[in-house]
């Protein structure tokens, strides 16, 4: 009888076998991340997490900005409405902007929006105005950032979603750092905060290799020929029974050649062809605004329609039924109900991070598999806040834990998948346009909590539980 390895019998290797040896997991990482550069990795990694940074310390500081007699909601909504705003109208016309323009105007506004909102002491509307400063400059970010990904290759969005990831842990943890271990004022921890986004330019102009960029940059200053009108010059040569007389092969062989032969020009010129962006020729007239929208809408189903709808059901999680997630103080590792929503949130913060950093050993093709089950986990949660019927804190901590690996998996997958998917010249475009997304949804999510946490508060008193009125 012949023996097989498991590796043949297409089994797992055992525990403890050679084949699961760590010295072999570890060559496999190793050639996972073959071709890395280390640069492109740090300076991705630092631009999601400073361009993040912000709008979480931002959301960490909500209660001191505008007190207690203020829905919170409202803070969330000024820190992203202008972020979703640039991106729905920026990506069709930043592209005419250099990165490194984009990255100083960047570093102004998000530094000028921290210092207005540290610097005014009792103005709520001025404060808020600052906010909104800051959150273009985020929304401004991320769309730059993920475009200019397509010109580093698959590591540094690798590198860009852990940042961002990173940036929802550092950014929570630096405000409570600062405020209650250093005992540092509100207004001096802002300031310390607002120097961060120079960090920004110190990746930029020093870190990142910028060799792929000049190249790119270069490359499209060229002028190319005019393919429609050497197309018409051969056409003029050939008739519509010379081109449909002319064997296919002829044409698909010519395509083997160096350059385009004229039986391949004249063959395509009259033969009708699909292209996932308008083409040229045929919309050459159109402004590129149009071009754009076009390219836009291909995108919505496959990529931002499971993005949009993972970050409504997370965050309306998040504002409006986190809130309401109590159990008695003997029965949980807490001393105040106060306690329970700084921990999910750190809860949630953590597996958005895992999730984040993992695309380049776990890959998710189907996005919309673990956007239904974000919507579950909305549906899930919602029932316990009403009657509540889960025995135990710790479940729920797994179950916020879980919300964070989901969306956080969304996110990164999908825009790895534009990088697989979209054609080459569509790619920086579209990186850019889908973001709109999560931020589309944060907003809807924001408008959704504002309601659904009184809501859910206000039966739980009536069921006899008014632990959301002591918070």
């Amino acid at each position: 009888m012949i023996s097989r390895s498991p590796s043949s019998s297409g089994l797992l290797p055992l525990p403890g076998s050679p084949g699961s040896s760590w010295a072999m997991y570890k060559a496999r990482f190793k050639a996972l991340l073959n071709g890395a550069d280390t640069s492109v990795l740090a300076a991705f990694w630092i631009f999601g997490l400073i361009n993040n940074l912000s709008y979480v310390i931002i959301l960490s500081a909500a209660l001191d900005l505008v007190g207690p007699d203020i829905p919170k909601a409202v803070v969330l909504l000024a820190d992203v409405m202008p972020s979703f705003a640039t991106k729905l109208i920026a990506p069709y016309f930043i592209h005419k902007v250099p990165y490194s323009i984009r990255v100083l105007v960047m570093t102004g506004l998000s530094t000028g929006g921290m210092f207005l909102i540290a610097l005014t002491p009792s103005s709520i509307p001025i404060k808020l105005f600052g906010v909104a400063i800051s959150s273009v400059s985020s929304g401004a970010g991320e769309l730059s950032f993920l475009g200019l990904t397509h010109y580093y290759g698959h590591f540094s969005l690798a590198a860009w979603g852990s940042g961002t990831g990173g940036a929802g842990l550092v950014g929570a943890g630096l405000y409570v750092f600062l405020t209650n271990t250093l005992g540092l004022t509100v207004k001096k921890s802002l300031l310390t905060c607002a120097f961060l986004p120079f960090i920004m330019l110190i990746s930029f102009f020093l870190i990142l290799p910028l060799g792929p960029l000049r190249r790119a940059s270069s490359m499209k200053e060229y002028t190319s020929v005019n393919s429609s009108d050497n197309l018409t010059s051969i056409r003029d040569g050939f008739d519509d029974e010379e081109i449909a007389e002319l064997p296919r092969d002829s044409a698909s062989q010519s395509l083997l050649a160096p350059g385009p032969s004229t039986v391949s020009e004249a063959y395509a010129s009259h033969s009708p062809r699909r292209s996932l962006s308008p083409a040229p020729s045929s919309h050459k007239k159109q402004s590129k605004l149009i071009q754009n929208l076009k390219r836009a809408r291909l995108l919505f189903f496959p990529y931002m329609l499971p993005l949009l709808l993972v970050y409504i059901a997370e965050y309306t999680i998040n504002q409006g039924v986190s809130p309401t997630l109590l159990f008695p103080l003997e029965s949980s590792p807490f001393n105040e109900f106060r306690s329970f929503y700084p921990f999910y949130n750190l809860l949630y913060q953590l597996g958005v991070f895992v999730a984040r950093s993992s695309s380049p050993f776990v890959r998710l093709h189907n996005l919309y598999l673990p956007s239904f089950l974000q919507m579950g986990n909305l549906a899930l949660l919602i029932t316990q806040s009403l009657y509540w019927w889960i025995p135990s804190v710790y479940i729920v901590f797994a179950i916020v834990f879980w919300e964070g690996l989901l969306g956080g998996a969304v996110y990164v997958n999908t825009f790895a998948e534009i990088m697989e998917n979209v054609p080459e010249e569509e790619r920086e475009f579209s990186l850019g346009a889908t973001s709109v997304s999560d931020s589309g949804g944060i907003c809807i999510a924001g408008f959704i909590g504002m309601g659904l946490e009184v809501a859910l508060c206000n039966r739980q008193v009536q069921n006899g539980r008014s632990w959301c009125k002591t918070l």
